[in-house]
């Protein structure tokens, strides 16, 4: 492919459209929210796999040149800039087809602790009082917060699915292609976390950065959603401690499920707070060492 390609993948409300915002300052670089690449990929290799009639018409070898063509035609009439960034939760679910299709691509997967996630997507839903969101299947899932949370943390839905999908990413054999970046650190420490997603893509520091004046926002995605404000970015890239409104015993319930701080038993490089102090130069190290 003549652009570069990585894909940002991870949780949601955890930080993706700020570091795609942030990315997109470079003029060299575009990022944005989810794309239809992702769902394209996924029609194309369905009608190419075992059960449909066009499987049989074709070679297994022209499966992955006609993946790279549709991700090639996508990316080229999208924009003429350099690197390309792609969002899509499912992409950590796709490893194995990233690393065939793409060896060099690199995917970057955004994170936070379950209870704020669903902390915050309660708070739009309460934001939205007049609207019934179409992230729930109906009034049994919108009751109450508990039906609200259980539904959104059950394993095909909002919540659940990308924790399963980078949990299979994170502990996978495509595991070194893999970076988590921890929400808190990329909102506490926006310039440092850049640098190291900067050395990660292998891709020279930027200067023109500015992160007292980010913009991004989607109304209409977000308003046929029926969830206003899901994608929309605060000008000043900042942290915000702030109470939770979810009982306490379903805050509780969804603790201790950050996996991603224990790296040990994983090849996935991580930018997470450790000890109230983000281990930059383990991480770095780690980086040159992988270069090297």
């Amino acid at each position: 492919m003549p652009q570069k390609l990585h894909f940002i993948s991870g949780l949601p409300r955890s930080g993706s459209t700020l570091l795609a915002a942030l990315l997109r300052q470079n003029p060299r670089f575009h990022a944005a929210m989810s794309s239809a690449l992702a769902p394209l990929v996924a029609a194309n290799l369905n009608v190419m796999s075992a059960g449909n009639e066009a499987s049989l018409l074709m070679e297994p070898r022209q499966r992955p040149e006609i993946l790279r063509a549709v991700a090639d035609a996508f990316c080229r009439t999208t924009t003429d800039r350099e690197v390309f960034f792609d969002t899509n939760r499912s992409w950590c679910a796709k490893m194995p087809l990233i690393a065939d299709l793409f060896p060099s691509a690199k995917t970057i997967a955004c994170v936070r602790d379950l209870p704020w996630i669903l902390d915050s997507l309660e708070r739009l839903f309460r934001r939205n009082p007049y609207e019934n969101t179409r992230l729930f299947g109906g009034d049994d899932e919108r009751g109450s917060v508990y039906s609200r949370t259980d539904s959104l943390a059950r394993h095909n839905r909002l919540v659940g699915y990308p924790w399963t999908a980078l949990k299979e990413a994170f502990y996978g054999e495509q595991a070194g292609n893999l970076l988590v970046v921890d929400y808190e650190i990329l909102a506490k420490s926006p310039e440092k976390a850049l640098r190291l997603i900067y050395q990660f893509i292998d891709e020279p520091w930027y200067d023109g950065h500015d992160f007292d004046n980010v913009e991004y926002d989607a109304p209409k995605f977000d308003d046929a959603l029926g969830v206003a404000g899901l994608h929309k970015v605060r000008p000043k890239v900042s942290f915000e401690t702030r109470k939770t409104i979810l009982p306490p015993d379903l805050f509780k319930k969804f603790e201790d499920m950050d996996f991603w701080r224990d790296s040990s038993g994983s090849a996935a490089h991580v930018i997470v707070a450790k000890a109230t102090k983000l281990d930059t130069a383990a991480l770095a190290n780690k980086l040159a060492h992988l270069k090297s």
